[in-house]
């Protein structure tokens, strides 16, 4: 940054200004030679002169201590600049000024910053006053909305092309969630999802990329029963008119494999959602639909259970290798392993094949929905809380935030998908996982696996991060294909989670474990977009950053950057 001796430029200035007048006449015209003798005179007597001036020469000394100080300013601001850059990842020119840094700082809160400085709070952050919660909806009909709800503002980004599409939405999974905390990553995954349609129900543009989070409205409670019942079908409908009357576009449901097909494969009990949807379609409402092949309950914020079929868990009882698994052995039944995505292990079925009939059950019983547009959209789950993810994180085996979470692939069948992978590189002493990764709720530094020059990086740590991702990108893109087929002629969606902590480290640790390979020196989103391209799926990017923005002590603790991650999944 440059420092100029603006006092000694200034004073300099002074001096040739009024030279430059007093060796002018008042017509402009330059006088004799005599004359400019006596002006030079006079002007070195009011330089000078003590009060004989507007600008008085100071001592040298004075001079000297204001480069000194001029000179500690620069030390001190370069100083500043080089912490920002390497510890902070901020992307400051090499002569950056006080002006580059306040507009990284406002941009890091949340602010927008236009190249010219105007400066102004984003839609997220200006769209509700501070401290006011979301709406809510709650199960009695004598409790209503008391306040209107703003639109949420999303932002769809396609091949090329970048738009801004108001939606106005509420989001009902037939549980209550209260709002999640800022950390909890299962519970941001039932409630910040996005909306995904424009006005209308009509995409602005083919197939956009989703970027954005739902703030507006929670969950409702107890719409559909574990007997797949209405609960309140009187206080719902109440309520649905109230979200019409405030100009809500639609609502988003999930249908949850839990409840439908609960007792026996392939008996679908639709009840509850028909006559769901019969009220949603007389309102004149859009719907958004989750198939959730997921159970609810067990992480922060979930005040209810929805497990996963009895006939699955039965199946798990006898084989337990169906579901995720740690290094330690401890099974995770959130959602089934994606290592039996093609094994024949479910009463004569694959695990995609179990998906694809649920998705074309569903397809066959309400078909008149998606001829009348009803039925916008169909967001498909692909792993925990619907997520495009591994269940890296689980509260129940003792996670906490900003732990980094542990590798999810020690089922006998993702075990003998690496044992394959290691052979075919001529390693098969590769077929193992990492030993030095640490505990759930370790931190990256804490660990030979995740820290800086870590073994993540070496010749081992590469393959079995591509192998780990590999197999994310495959369960997508498998599952995907048969959505694409069940609902052809409609839009469909994936969710990804926002996981922004120890994103500023070398190795994105937390994204590591949970199937993302996009440490420093890779981006592990770009295949994830290729993949979602293929079968013109929207994503759904599951953000909750701009709700906690005011907690930088929790931030800084694990050199988080959700702006940063967010600008990158968008790019």
């Amino acid at each position: 940054m440059d420092v100029k001796e603006e006092d000694n430029e200034d004073h300099e200035n002074g001096q040739k200004h009024i030279a430059a007048q007093m060796m002018l006449g008042a017509d402009g015209v330059m006088p004799s030679t005599s004359h400019q003798f006596q002006i030079q005179q006079q002007l070195q007597e009011q330089v000078s002169t003590p009060g004989g001036g507007a600008w008085r020469s100071r001592p040298l000394e004075e001079k000297e201590r204001t480069k000194l100080r001029e000179r500690h300013r620069r030390a001190i601001t370069a100083r500043i600049l080089a912490g920002l850059r390497k510890h902070g990842n901020y992307n400051l020119r090499v002569r950056a000024d006080i002006n580059d840094v306040i507009a990284a700082l406002a941009r890091e809160a949340g602010w927008v910053v236009l190249p010219d400085g105007t400066t102004f709070p984003s839609r997220s952050q200006g769209s509700r006053p501070a401290g006011d919660s979301s709406a809510g909806l709650t199960s009695s009909s004598s409790q209503m909305l008391s306040q209107q709800v703003p639109p949420t503002s999303l932002q769809g980004v396609s091949s090329g092309y970048c738009a801004s599409v108001e939606y106005n939405a509420c989001h009902m999974k037939g549980v209550f969630m209260p709002t999640p905390a800022p950390y909890d990553l299962s519970s941001s995954g039932h409630s910040q999802s996005s909306g995904m349609v424009g006005n209308g129900g009509e995409q602005t543009e083919s197939l956009p990329l989703i970027a954005g989070s739902m703030e507006v409205i929670n969950e409702q409670l107890g719409v559909v029963n574990m007997k797949c019942e209405l609960v309140d079908p009187d206080g719902l409908l109440k309520q649905l008119r109230v979200l019409k009357s405030i100009n809500v576009d639609g609502v988003m449901i999930d249908c949850w494999w839990g409840i439908v097909e609960a007792d026996a494969p392939q008996e679908y009990n639709w009840n509850g959602y028909r006559r769901l949807f019969k009220m949603v379609h007389e309102l004149k409402l859009k719907l958004q639909v989750v198939m959730s092949f997921h159970e609810c309950g067990g992480n922060v914020g979930d005040d209810v259970c929805i497990p996963l079929p009895h006939w699955v868990a039965e199946i798990g009882r006898s084989n337990p290798d169906i579901f995720f698994t740690d290094r330690e052995g401890r099974r995770n039944t959130e959602c089934l392993s994606w290592g039996i995505d093609k094994e024949r292990v479910l009463r004569g079925r694959t695990a995609v094949e179990v998906y694809f009939d649920f998705m074309r059950s569903f397809r066959v019983e309400f078909n008149e929905f998606f001829e009348d547009g009803i039925i916008s959209m169909v967001e498909v789950g692909l792993g925990p809380c619907g997520e495009l993810r591994y269940p890296s994180c689980p509260v129940k085996h003792g996670w906490r935030y900003p732990g980094i979470g542990e590798f999810q692939c020690y089922d006998q069948y993702m075990l003998k998908s690496l044992m394959k992978a290691a052979e075919m590189r001529g390693h098969s002493f590769w077929a193992r996982g990492p030993d030095n990764v640490g505990s759930y709720s370790s931190h990256p530094h804490e660990t030979g696996f995740f820290c800086d020059e870590g073994d993540y990086d070496g010749y081992y740590g590469r393959f079995f991060l591509n192998w780990y991702s590999q197999l994310l990108i495959n369960h997508g893109d498998l599952v995907l294909s048969l959505a694409k087929l069940a609902f052809e002629g409609s839009c469909i969606a994936a969710k990804l989670p926002g996981i922004h902590w120890w994103y500023k480290t070398s190795s994105h640790a937390a994204e590591l474990t949970a199937g993302f390979y996009n440490p420093c020196n890779r981006d592990g989103y770009i295949a994830i977009a290729a993949m979602l391209h293929k079968h013109g799926a929207a994503l759904n990017f599951a953000r909750a950053e701009l709700q906690f923005l005011e907690q930088r002590e929790d931030l800084q603790e694990a050199l988080a950057n959700p702006q940063g991650l967010v600008w990158q999944v968008r790019c």
